[in-house]
């Protein structure tokens, strides 16, 4: 009686270890990198890539949104979003050390609050941050792409002396001002 109920539990185990390892080797949001290099400052953002998939990305509360209006949110999907600068730099007019932080925002339908926290190495990114580490917080405000964008992206370009960190998904840009110091 004893070795059926072992091997149940060693089944049931095995089970819910390869369905863990298989997420972590094929991962729905896939993994990726965004950089920025120029200036003399470089940049770096590691985050995941979830899709729409038809869903509702942003809304209001009860509106069975993805993510809703004031609420956190990791930038992503999977493990905490993290930045990177090599030098220290004005974020969105705000001095930061350069340094690693999590990133994360807290959306709005008109702005997007956007915070770095030194809290690192956060692997479910779903789990709220120490709020105490915040380093800064800032509001961006929300735009709209010319078409929808399916997958969330990161990405950045260069616009007079400064960098604009654009966070695009769905019908929604946020744009991010960066200059180094």
């Amino acid at each position: 009686m004893f070795k059926k109920i072992a091997i149940g539990l060693g089944i049931i185990f095995l089970g819910f270890a390869g369905f863990i390892l298989y997420g972590i080797l094929f991962p729905i949001s896939p993994p990726t990198t965004s950089t920025f290099s120029g200036q003399g400052l470089d940049i770096t953002v590691d985050y995941s890539q979830p899709s729409k998939k038809g869903r509702l990305i942003f809304g209001e509360e009860g509106s069975e949104a993805l993510q809703t209006y004031g609420n956190y949110w990791r930038l992503g999907a999977n493990s905490a979003t993290e930045i990177t600068f090599s030098k220290d730099v004005n974020f969105a007019g705000q001095a930061i050390a350069a340094g690693t932080y999590r990133i994360y925002a807290v959306p709005g339908a008109e702005s997007f609050e956007i915070s770095l926290n030194s809290q690192l190495g956060v692997f479910l990114g779903a789990q709220e941050p120490d709020y105490s580490k915040d380093v800064v917080k800032v509001n961006a405000p929300v735009s709209s792409p010319s078409t929808e964008v399916e997958t969330f992206t990161i990405s950045f370009e260069e616009s007079g002396s400064e960098i604009l960190m654009n966070i695009a998904w769905d019908m929604t840009i946020v744009t991010v001002p960066i200059s180094v110091q």
